[in-house]
């Protein structure tokens, strides 16, 4: 049995990976908090792996927040990582994010050539971080990164949970072709899983099985709750225009995916998984 270290006591990754494997033969779980410095007292060795989930996770434009986003997101990743290798783990786990590939990608399509390069210093803290643990890779000491797209789930947060409001009120809502990878919690966690079964090292870009049309999941949420949205192309004229110029609109119907196939996972399919979000 593989012995789990989860960074962090109240991450969403985290739990949610917690429970998933809850009646898991093959893992066991421990957390541990990071918000003092008593973890550094901690011993490490009795652990196979770390997962490091803890950080800050949304994206702040207040500058006065930016040292604490290097600290928390780069320093402290990299110290962790430091320590685990130290104390004997095998494989440490790091949960990035797509955001450090910024919004300036062709086309909205990532691939394996994709350059990263953060627009924001969440994104910036991020591949700073990947940046400062990839030199800690030895035979003996794998380290994975993990890039996800949009995470939804029950109780999350983020977008997701914004279009849901709109999918519970609105009886219409515009019909844009887009495509966007998303990563549902469950196939995550299952992800995650298979990292640490298989001892894997590298860089990782998990996404649902399927790429989300916006509409078409705001249609799904609407089903959920007993509620038809009707899908209409009339508003097309006056968005489509738009879509690239400005963040909001680019969030809804813009691309962004992952065009890399190794790393789609289909525990759960995009209908499934909003069933499991919403009711």
């Amino acid at each position: 049995m593989k012995k789990v270290l989860i960074t962090g006591l109240n991450s969403y990754v985290g739990n949610s990976f917690a429970k998933w494997v809850k009646d898991d033969t093959e893992l066991s779980v421990e957390k541990i908090s990071l918000r003092d410095g008593a973890w550094r007292g901690k011993d490490f060795s009795k652990f196979d792996v770390v997962l490091h989930v803890a950080g800050i996770a949304h994206v702040s434009t207040d500058p006065k927040q930016e040292q604490l986003y290097y600290e928390v997101n780069r320093d402290l990743t990299i110290e962790i990582a430091k320590k685990a290798k130290q104390d004997g783990v095998k494989q440490f786990i790091f949960m990035s994010s797509i955001i450090v590939y910024g919004d300036k990608i062709k086309d909205g399509v990532i691939t394996e050539k994709t350059v990263p390069s953060p627009a924001n210093f969440y994104g910036k803290s991020k591949l700073q971080a990947e940046d400062g643990i990839l030199p800690l890779q030895s035979s003996n000491y794998n380290i994975a990164v993990v890039r996800p797209p949009m995470i939804y789930g029950k109780y999350s947060k983020g977008n997701y949970p914004k279009l849901a409001k709109i999918a519970k009120v609105s009886p219409i809502f515009p019909d844009i072709e887009n495509q966007r990878s998303m990563l549902h919690i469950d196939n995550l966690s299952e992800f995650i899983k298979l990292l640490i079964l298989n001892e894997d090292k590298g860089f990782f870009f998990p996404q649902n099985e399927e790429y989300v049309k916006t509409s078409e999941m705001v249609k799904l949420i609407g089903e959920a709750h007993g509620k038809k949205v009707k899908l209409v192309k009339i508003f097309n004229p006056f968005i489509k225009p738009f879509i690239n110029k400005s963040n909001v609109l680019n969030k809804v119907f813009g691309n962004l995916k992952y065009e890399i196939e190794t790393n789609k996972i289909s525990k759960v399919n995009l209908k499934k998984s909003i069933d499991l979000t919403e009711i």
